[in-house]
């Protein structure tokens, strides 16, 4: 079992930047590979960015790349999402997730185990 919790949501006007931590506990973190999607009310669940468990290699969704970065501290058992030149349209619910797939099916969410209870993001114009 795998706990995930995030943090580093808020609110945050067009243009600026914010960070999004989440920390894991119980299983090795080590031998998982992290993702982060977001839901926006009315919208279905959609992949931002995803890390392999040796932060060698990553994944992201056109609609963020140049502005997200995913990044891991297997140390600190803790993946990072910094976002810059946010946009209104990146208002949503940010969750991280856990599963033990490799790269090529981290942007699916139905091959993630565990689920983190999300945390809000939201950017006024």
């Amino acid at each position: 079992q795998v706990q995930l919790v995030e943090s580093g949501g808020g609110l945050v006007q067009a243009g600026g930047s914010l960070r999004l931590s989440c920390a894991a506990s119980g299983r090795t973190f080590i031998s998982y590979a992290m993702g982060w999607f977001r839901q926006a009310p009315g919208k279905e669940r959609e992949f931002v960015a995803a890390i392999t468990w040796s932060g060698a290699s990553t994944d992201y969704a056109d609609s963020v790349k140049g502005r997200f970065t995913i990044s891991r501290t297997n140390a600190k058992n803790t993946v990072y999402l910094q976002m810059n030149s946010l946009k209104p349209e990146d208002t949503a619910a940010y969750y991280c997730a856990a599963t033990q797939y490799g790269l090529g099916y981290l942007s699916h969410d139905s091959t993630y185990d565990y689920w983190g209870q999300g945390t809000q993001v939201t950017v006024s114009s």
